[in-house]
């Protein structure tokens, strides 16, 4: 039993990695996936393949070779000349990440909420800093407790939104002038970002569990669930014309479908941007640590200034230039990762 509850707390970071601004308020998965219609459904799919097997390999693998950093975990895939330039990239995609989660707390307040931008800064970074204060138990304890409420919302959405349209007609729909070749690339590009950003949070907590049946049984639960919320939230977002012009579309549906819970998905929204804040914030500093020997309060507010200043950016514009960019660079390390052997296959 006590390897099954480190195994779903494993899964909770994962998710929750994963899970941030873009995915929680819809605008990614239409990025990626909506945009093409059933297309991006079959997407998907490879996606969540991708998700459940290669997520766990990351933590295996990180186990074999002992490493404790994604600089050592690239180190691996790329050998030591490639893997600087690897290591300086990730580190630019975190800090682009984190930028991106920032910029969709603010747009969350602003867009739904009515209120300053500045709100939504300062709350949020007020309740980073005090997480990440507590170490890897605060991360811990935030996964566990949002990521299953943003599972039952989630389907609890889905459900009254797909009964009140026109759904199985939208869900068949494909754009015209969609080419298949282009969803598939969107489905690998959408994996290697995120499992490239994911590596920074699941190889340290890999190590820091050491137990190979744990971690992988964690990332295969993690994967399983990450496509089940990518499927709902697909069916979701087909039940609304257009998507691509609002930079919240789930809040917009759930507005519109399902008003007595409108302020609560709010909250989950919120909680879905933090977890993948302070997530990819602790993969940071486990870098940054090996480097410069300074407190953590010093190196989170160093991340915080640098992340404000790029998140002033538009939260769509930010998002719909860096994310493709990022996932398309990554595929040399899905390539990589994908294969290189390991016991995952035993």
């Amino acid at each position: 039993m006590k390897k099954w509850t480190s195994a779903f707390q494993v899964a909770a970071v994962y998710v929750g990695t994963v899970i941030g601004a873009g995915f929680a308020t819809g605008r990614e998965i239409v990025e990626f996936f909506t945009r093409f219609g059933f297309l991006g459904f079959l997407a998907i799919l490879l996606s969540g393949y991708l998700f459940i097997y290669l997520g766990a390999k990351i933590m295996v693998k990180a186990i074999e070779i002992r490493a404790t950093s994604f600089e050592e975990f690239n180190e691996y895939l790329f050998g030591k000349k490639l893997s600087k330039a690897m290591n300086i990239f990730t580190m630019i995609m975190l800090i682009g990440v984190c930028a991106v989660m920032l910029s969709g707390a603010e747009a969350l307040f602003s867009e739904q909420l009515g209120f300053a931008r500045s709100i939504g800064t300062f709350l949020t970074i007020t309740l980073a800093m005090l997480v990440m204060a507590v170490g890897v138990q605060g991360l811990f304890a935030v996964n566990i407790f949002v990521v299953p409420i943003l599972i039952v919302f989630n389907f609890l959405v889905m459900c009254t939104s797909i009964t009140s349209h026109h759904f199985l007609e939208n869900f068949l729909f494909t754009p015209d002038g969609i080419e298949s070749w282009k969803a598939g690339a969107a489905a690998f590009s959408y994996s290697a970002l995120n499992l490239a950003l994911a590596q920074a949070v699941l190889v340290p907590i890999a190590i820091e569990i050491n137990d190979i049946a744990i971690v992988k049984r964690g990332g295969q639960i993690g994967g399983v669930l990450l496509t089940l919320i990518l499927i709902s939230s697909h069916f979701t977002l087909t039940t609304l014309p257009d998507p691509v012009v609002f930079d919240i579309p789930m809040a917009v549906i759930v507005k519109e479908a399902a008003a007595g819970i409108y302020f609560i998905y709010l909250f989950i929204i919120f909680g879905e941007i933090f977890t993948s804040l302070i997530g990819n914030m602790y993969g940071l500093e486990r870098q940054i640590r090996r480097y410069a020997k300074i407190g953590s309060l010093w190196i989170h507010g160093g991340i915080i200034i640098i992340v404000y200043f790029i998140s002033r950016i538009e939260y769509g514009t930010l998002l719909g230039f860096l994310y493709p960019l990022f996932g398309y660079v990554s595929l040399a390390f899905l390539l990589l990762l994908w294969t290189k052997p390991s016991s995952i296959n035993n």
